[in-house]
């Protein structure tokens, strides 16, 4: 792959430059997620929660409301919350230009006009670093740069599809490639089958989310911690002798604080072949927490 088309699959995405954006972009999914997870039918380990990759954004999927069923999907390409109804009307909030506050108010005011009553409960943020404060009364998070939200969804298509083709290798169970709007990352996650011990001091969310042993993978555009957009894996509970493990390509990484492996974005992004390093890196983690922790990796492989 030339660096031309390196630079539309895989283009930059520079924390510094968008985080102002991010963080609102970030509280805009947590609303949307929110109505999803408190009106989609439960799943185990909080599969009813989070967003998928669409071919405009990112979408809720369908999500039942009697004969009035309803799909809220955000288009970044126009750059508008476009909210779809199985009675035909559909509505449009333009996400530059607007608070939280006032995107808020727009989701509810817009569906209620659509005879879909919907209540948030706790409508403020979950677990974010920047911001406490209520949707209905943020006014602080406003920004929006066209140009970076639009380049976050050309990764999550790219990223999306490498998943996909990953989780097509293993016939165990496996969740989707799906965004959780609670850390913004597009997740991968392969089960064993066998119970895991509770962590001690772990929440409800905690406690549902890693009930049974995991190997998980995702790509998320940084934090506050980590400045730069990368992929991660980490085993769950993480078995002995993890960290030693070799792991591919060369820019992958084990960060032991941090209990998982690492592997930068920048780093991969405009070589020869990020789509085929990012599936090393996918395989090299898998194989390094299977052979750890004792699963039947052949067993486990799709064959021909």
């Amino acid at each position: 792959m030339d660096t031309s088309a390196n630079e539309v699959q895989f283009p930059a995405l520079p924390i510094e430059e968008w985080e102002d954006t991010k963080n609102t972009l970030h509280l805009f999914l947590q609303i949307v997620g929110k109505i999803r997870l408190y009106y989609f039918p439960r799943k185990n380990h909080w599969w009813h929660a989070p967003l998928y990759i669409s071919t405009h954004g990112l979408t809720t999927g369908l999500i039942p409301h009697g004969d009035n069923p309803f799909e809220l999907e955000f288009d970044f390409i126009n750059h508008n919350l476009v909210i779809k109804t199985g009675h035909g009307p559909m509505r449009f909030i333009a996400l530059r230009g607007i608070s939280v506050s006032e995107f808020y108010h727009a989701i509810l005011a817009n569906l209620a006009d659509l005879h879909i009553d919907i209540t948030i409960d706790r409508p403020d943020p979950y677990d974010v670093p920047f911001s406490k404060e209520p949707f209905e009364s943020d006014v602080a998070h406003s920004s929006y740069d066209k140009k970076y939200v639009h380049n976050y969804w050309r990764i999550l298509v790219q990223v999306d599809s490498i998943f996909e083709e990953f989780r097509g290798r293993f016939t165990g169970k496996s969740t989707p490639p799906h965004l959780f709007w609670h850390h913004m990352d597009l997740a991968l996650t392969r089960f064993s089958g066998k119970e895991a011990p509770a962590r001690e001091g772990a929440g409800l969310v905690e406690r549902e989310a890693y009930s049974h042993e995991v190997i998980s993978f995702g790509f998320w555009a940084g934090d506050e911690n980590v400045r730069a957009p990368a992929f991660y894996g980490y085993s769950a509970p993480v078995p002995e002798g993890l960290f030693l493990e070799p792991l591919l390509p060369a820019e992958a990484a084990w960060n032991k604080d941090a209990g998982m492996a690492l592997m930068m974005y920048d780093d991969i992004r405009e070589t020869g072949d990020p789509r085929q390093k990012i599936l090393d890196s996918l395989e090299s983690v898998y194989q390094a927490g299977a052979k750890c922790a004792g699963w039947d990796i052949e067993a486990f492989e799709l064959k021909g």
